[in-house]
Formats: structure tokens, C-alpha cells, sequence
């Protein structure tokens, strides 16, 4: 019997769950595949896409910094990745580079099931403009939150992923709006870090003011380099996470995409929690 080949393709990507989350989602659903990490050389990513094409592989996770990358060379795209312009999962088929993006739905599955904490109503900030935070801005409309604000270091990426979304938030009746990082004025509800920040040790990109009591502060990070964003959001009252619940969401839907079947992630999170703990 063959095994499929699959990969998560990054840089850096040592630290990376998804080869154990993959072949745990394979144990639990009888599938046969085999699923392996690649650090890409910056410069050799479309280059590398077409060696692990030509070895047979039938589909990749894309990390950072190749989201956007990953969405140029794809020969078609679904609707939520043609939106984010950035994908995180190429799949492979009868010639084609099929290129969509999991990281919204996985994120709001992680937030809304995992937490039990609905968006409907609440107000948002997503922190970045970048690969990361296009990904998920338009599934975090689609949950209908009443207002997101988008900031970002520099005020006009904020303001091109704004203008991108507004007509899927004119629908949604939800407030869209673009800040630098220092241009945000009432708390928000939920606090989302899409920023690399987390990846590079750097500091907390904005103040705590942005932080309402008890508010959700999520990086979309996860394991030691997140831990700095979650004491800061626990040191100013709020309720601290990780993303590994999304890294797990995200991936399932991506396994739904490859293999037609969905496997059980909230048990795989569970299990993952416990390895994580030792």
C-alpha cells in the first residue's frame, strides 16, 4: 500500500506540531500518509514547491514567511484565500496548484467552540497586517463581531487589508477599521496578536489600555515564544491563549481538504495539551 506525502514547508519550522497532529488526525481516521517538515530557504520557495511535487507529495501546510508566496504560485484558489491573498495550504492535483487558506475558520473554531466564547457582538483588534492576520480577517467577519480594528506598524498595510474586506463587513454590519499601533482608543473584548513579534522575542506591540477586564488576549503563535504575550495579557487582567487550539483547527480543515474526511481535533488538542505538558 503507497503513502501519501504531505508537508509543512516554513522559516523556521523546527518548532513546528503539525507533522504529530497530522499523523495523529491519520491513526484516528485509518488513513495512510506519511507528513514531514521542511525549513525552505528564503529565497527557494517556489523552487522547493516543485521538488516536493516531482517526489509525489500531494499537499503542503505553508507557514511563516511564505503565506503570500504560496498564494502567487497557486493556479487556482478558493474564495476565502483569493480574499486573504495569502494561502497556507497548496494541494496538489492532476497538474494544479490548488492554494487555499484554513487559519480564519481554524482560529474562530479554536475561539468560539474551544473557549466558548461567540464573536457575534463584540469588539475585536487584530494586531498586524501581514500574511497572518489576512488570513483570518475575513472568517473573524464572518462570525459577526459588531467592530474589528485592524493595527498595524505601518498605517497603510492596515488600511489595504481594511479596504479588501470592506464589502464582506458592509454585509456583515460589522465596524471595520484601520490604526497604527498607537492610534487605538476604547478596549476591546478580544485581542488577536497576528504579528511575528512573538517568533523574535520582541515586545508587546501595544499598550494595555487595549485590554478590557477579562478580555480574550490569543496569539496566534504558540509554545515558548507566545509565552511573553500571555504574562503580559495575564499581568493586565486578561485571559491568556495560545495558538495551538487554532494550529489543531487549522489543520483539520486542511486534512478535510486532502483526505475528505474530518478527523476529531478537539480530542487531538487534548492529547497535544498533554504531550506539550510531558
Amino acid at each position: 500500500m503507497t503513502t501519501d506525502l504531505y508537508c509543512v514547508m516554513g522559516h523556521p519550522v523546527s518548532h513546528s506540531r503539525s507533522p504529530w497532529i497530522h499523523a495523529r488526525f491519520a491513526e484516528l481516521t485509518g488513513q495512510h500518509l506519511h507528513y514531514e517538515k521542511r525549513e525552505i530557504p528564503l529565497t527557494h520557495f517556489d523552487a522547493s514547491v516543485q521538488a516536493f511535487i516531482r517526489e509525489g507529495g500531494l499537499g503542503c501546510n505553508i507557514t511563516v514567511p511564505f503565506k503570500f508566496e504560496a498564494a502567487k504560485i497557486a493556479t487556482h484558489t478558493s474564495e476565502r484565500g483569493l480574499l486573504a491573498q495569502a494561502s497556507n495550504i497548496l494541494t496538489f492535483r492532476d497538474g494544479q496548484i490548488l492554494g487555499d487558506n484554513t487559519d480564519g475558520i481554524g482560529l474562530v473554531i479554536d475561539i468560539e467552540r474551544n473557549t466558548g466564547l461567540p464573536l457575534r457582538g463584540l469588539r475585536l483588534l487584530l494586531i498586524g497586517a501581514g500574511g497572518a492576520a489576512a488570513g483570518v480577517l475575513g472568517p473573524l467577519l464572518q462570525a459577526g463581531p459588531a467592530h474589528i480594528s485592524v493595527a498595524n506598524r505601518t498605517l497603510h498595510k492596515a488600511t489595504e487589508l481594511v479596504a479588501r474586506h470592506l464589502p464582506l463587513a458592509t454585509q456583515q454590519k460589522t465596524e471595520l477599521v484601520a490604526h497604527t499601533l498607537h492610534g487605538l482608543g476604547d478596549p476591546f473584548d478580544v485581542v488577536i496578536n497576528a504579528t511575528a513579534t512573538s517568533l523574535s522575542g520582541a515586545a508587546v506591540p501595544v499598550a494595555a489600555r487595549v485590554l478590557k477586564p477579562g478580555a480574550l488576549a490569543y496569539d496566534m503563535m504558540y509554545g515558548p515564544g507566545a509565552q511573553g504575550f500571555m504574562d503580559w495579557a495575564r499581568a493586565h487582567g486578561a485571559v491568556p491563549r495560545d495558538g495551538l487550539g487554532m494550529l489543531v483547527e487549522q489543520a483539520a480543515e486542511a486534512f478535510l481538504i486532502w483526505r475528505g474526511v474530518r478527523p476529531p481535533s478537539a480530542q487531538v488538542l487534548a492529547e497535544l495539551h498533554k504531550v506539550i505538558q510531558g
